[in-house]
């Protein structure tokens, strides 16, 4: 039964059975139409995007891939990924109406009921490698973060047939296949740029021998400028490759001042960042650095990053 809007979650027991037991999750709160954010997910001052800090005039790369291994593009790959450790890609091998469909499908699968998704939560999902959730630990975490997400790690074609969701399935698989074909001119083009001119099956498994896809979901909310979508970190992977919506919120901090840049939507185009595996293989060449998404009050979002990672160790 859902908390009437007189007594909006007084405690953290009553948000987390609504929220995390029943599988309601932070669409399922802002459905209920609050008109004050609860208090679990008030973040610090310190985390939350001060407009102040946001430097308009600044942009991350833009790169055209449609001539990929042209020296000139080759290099501003290289350079944006030393620079800023971020960039956007446009006319690259990834159909759009793969974009799109992979879009659909995260709304698709958000959209299910309650019940439906919870299947996929930490406790009863039927894979380790299937999971949907909320904030990563929320009866831990001092200030919950407002996502909502769905996270595939893939293992083969047959276990995701078997366990993924039908909902999405077959969107998200064709997104990660038509997306690796990227991956590999990005993972080419900056192994050059470190004077590894060749990725043998060795290498290819450093950089690439894992892949993880999430749909990420965030809804509108109030208060959106007392949280977070995703507070400030870096990746862990080699690459991301980020798919976002038309919606924007995404920020790039800008070197070591506390610096914000936005990274506006472009229609077609995917958002390349470096993790802290490859700027550690580059022994810092490549930056890794801190990012976040904001929260809206007027809209709900989505963002469909796949994480390219070393293969874990056995």
């Amino acid at each position: 039964m859902a908390p009437t809007l007189a007594d909006p979650f007084s405690d953290s027991s009553a948000l987390l059975e609504f929220v995390i037991n029943q599988g309601n999750g932070v669409k399922g709160l802002s459905e209920l139409g609050l008109k004050a954010l609860p208090k679990q997910y008030i973040q610090p001052s310190e985390e939350r995007t001060c407009m102040s800090n946001v430097v308009p005039q600044e942009s991350i790369p833009i790169i055209d891939m449609s001539n990929w291994e042209d020296p000139k593009v080759a290099k501003s790959i290289c350079d944006a990924a030393s620079k800023w450790g971020f960039f956007q890609i446009v006319n690259h091998d990834v159909p759009i109406h793969v974009l799109d469909t992979v879009k659909d499908a995260t709304y698709r699968f958000f959209r299910l009921p309650a019940e439906v998704k919870f299947k996929y939560s930490k406790d009863h999902s039927s894979s380790n490698n299937v999971r949907f959730g909320t904030s990563f630990t929320p009866q831990a975490e001092k200030a919950l973060e407002w996502k909502y997400y769905l996270s595939f790690f893939y293992v083969s074609e047959e276990e995701a047939s078997t366990l993924w969701p039908s909902a999405c399935r077959e969107q998200v698989l064709d997104y990660m296949k038509k997306s690796e074909v990227v991956i590999k001119q990005l993972l080419q083009v900056l192994m050059k740029g470190l004077n590894i001119n060749e990725i043998d099956e060795t290498r290819e498994s450093l950089l690439m021998g894992s892949m993880r896809t999430n749909l990420n979901y965030y809804p509108k909310c109030p208060n959106p400028e007392l949280t977070v979508r995703v507070g400030r970190h870096s990746d862990v992977s080699t690459l991301t490759i980020l798919l976002q919506d038309e919606i924007g919120g995404l920020f790039v901090r800008e070197n070591e001042r506390d610096n914000w840049v936005h990274v506006p939507p472009i229609k077609g185009s995917l958002v390349i960042n470096v993790g802290d595996a490859l700027q550690i293989i580059s022994n810092g060449r490549y930056r890794s650095v801190e990012h976040r998404v904001v929260a809206n009050g007027s809209n709900n979002r989505i963002l469909v990053p796949i994480f390219v990672n070393p293969r874990p160790a056995i």
